[in-house]
């Protein structure tokens, strides 16, 4: 049935290979069950409940990922969305949660209007080649800074902005450590390398007491402070058309940046031939309308499935388990949060270095190309925003065809995505 279903040989992969990816993809994403609800609650929400709505909303997005794309990505509510959801709109502008709930809803029905009507995978038609190839290698500088960050290997600085943090200490030893095993095992051709690496460093700082095991079972929380809270007609205030329009713009281009890097990773786009892209858009839109009903922020597709894709996730059968993975967190909350970040953080550093491969398809000899694809590239990772990364090389795309003479190179929706770049930093910069 699996095999009929997700179309496994088709793919060249097993059903063993793909609950290896799923599990691999929930370890490297599921600190997000813990990030959220902390950073949500900051505005008054109920962190028992936007626990609860955040792995709910994940398996909600990652099944319909599953079922109607049949692509191995992984769903959940966004970092940076969520930031810029507690931060921004409720902390810095003022509004309530439930306001901010109300703009994710009808940020997600917009979203979901530009899918079926066909203008997302126009955009998206407009993308050069040369950017797409950007795309995957920023959200691989993007995955590095992630990782080198959470593992303490690099660290903050007031002179240099960032430098190198104290690689004795237990979190970079151990991460250190996960890197060279999974890059090993990898190179020996060892299934599910980059599980092995997280497994063993998770075991190991638990043997020597850097880490706890937090037990198994616990009771899943109640939804009802948060569920179905939203409050749509406050967030149709005149107030709210920017931080709508910045909700659309964020969900559109990092959601469909990350899920064409990574489903150029498992190689399910080629050119010139039909792929599911319509359907995997589908499931992002359509998960964002959900998630404001449960009460988090927007929910999007996961840079983190790029691991399960190395470890030759290919399917939805991949996203599958990953769905039921968060809905088992519910109840195994305190086993899920016995991993710690320094475990997943050597795959995604692992996953990183793979990516940056595509940089070998861009035109290095065309400057036109080139630098736009560069820009996208350098500024993910520097703004800790795949947006932002884009944002920079759409604009200079537009800009350096125009003033070269090359304007007919130019696709309509290239121009229009640079435009509405360009009106959200003159009159939108938050």
């Amino acid at each position: 049935m699996l095999e009929q279903f997700f179309q496994l040989r088709e793919h060249g992969t097993t059903v063993r290979t793909e609950i290896l990816a799923g599990i691999t993809t929930f370890l490297t994403m599921s600190y997000i069950i813990f990030v959220n609800p902390e950073i949500l609650s900051s505005t008054g929400m109920d962190k028992s409940a936007v626990f609860v709505a955040t792995c709910l909303a994940a398996a909600l997005g990652t099944l319909i990922m599953a079922f109607l794309a049949n692509w191995p990505i992984g769903m959940a509510p966004g970092m940076g969305l969520n930031a810029f959801f507690a931060f921004t709109v409720v902390g810095a502008l003022g509004y309530t949660w439930q306001q901010a709930l109300g703009a994710v809803f009808i940020s997600g029905v917009i979203f979901l209007i530009l899918t079926l009507t066909g203008v997302r995978s126009w955009l998206i038609a407009g993308i050069p080649h040369s950017l797409r190839s950007a795309i995957a290698a920023g959200i691989g500088l993007f995955l590095a800074i992630i990782a080198l960050s959470g593992s303490g290997i690099v660290v903050a600085n007031p002179a240099t902005k960032v430098a190198l943090g104290d690689l004795t200490s237990a979190p970079a030893l151990f991460a250190i450590l996960g890197f060279f095993i999974i890059a090993a095992l990898d190179a020996l051709r060892i299934k599910g390398a980059i599980l092995i690496g997280i497994l063993v460093v998770t075991v190991a700082s638990m043997l020597t007491g850097n880490s706890q095991f937090y037990g198994v079972f616990s009771a899943p929380p109640s939804l009802a402070p948060t569920f179905l809270q939203l409050d749509i007609m406050g967030a149709l205030h005149t107030g709210f058309i920017h931080v709508i329009l910045v909700l659309v713009l964020v969900e559109v281009f990092d959601a469909t940046g990350t899920m064409i890097g990574v489903a150029k990773r498992a190689n399910l786009i080629q050119d010139g031939k039909p792929n599911r892209l319509g359907r995997a858009l589908m499931a992002d839109s359509s998960a964002i309308v959900a998630g404001s009903f449960l009460g988090t922020s927007s929910t999007t597709a996961y840079v983190e499935s790029a691991s399960g894709v190395q470890a030759g996730g290919r399917t939805g059968l991949t996203a599958l388990t990953v769905a039921v993975l968060f809905l088992l967190s519910l109840f195994l909350a305190p086993l899920a949060g016995s991993v710690p970040a320094y475990a997943t953080a050597p795959a995604l550093l692992y996953v990183a270095g793979l990516m940056l491969r595509e940089i070998t398809e861009i035109d290095w000899g065309e400057i036109t190309e080139a630098t736009p694809a560069a820009l996208t590239a350098i500024v993910m990772p520097f703004t800790y925003s795949i947006a932002n990364g884009l944002a920079f090389g759409f604009i200079s795309y537009v800009v350096l065809k125009a003033i070269t003479g090359k304007f007919r190179e130019i696709h309509m929706a290239t121009l229009l995505v640079a435009i509405l770049f360009v009106i959200k930093y003159a009159f939108f910069p938050e």
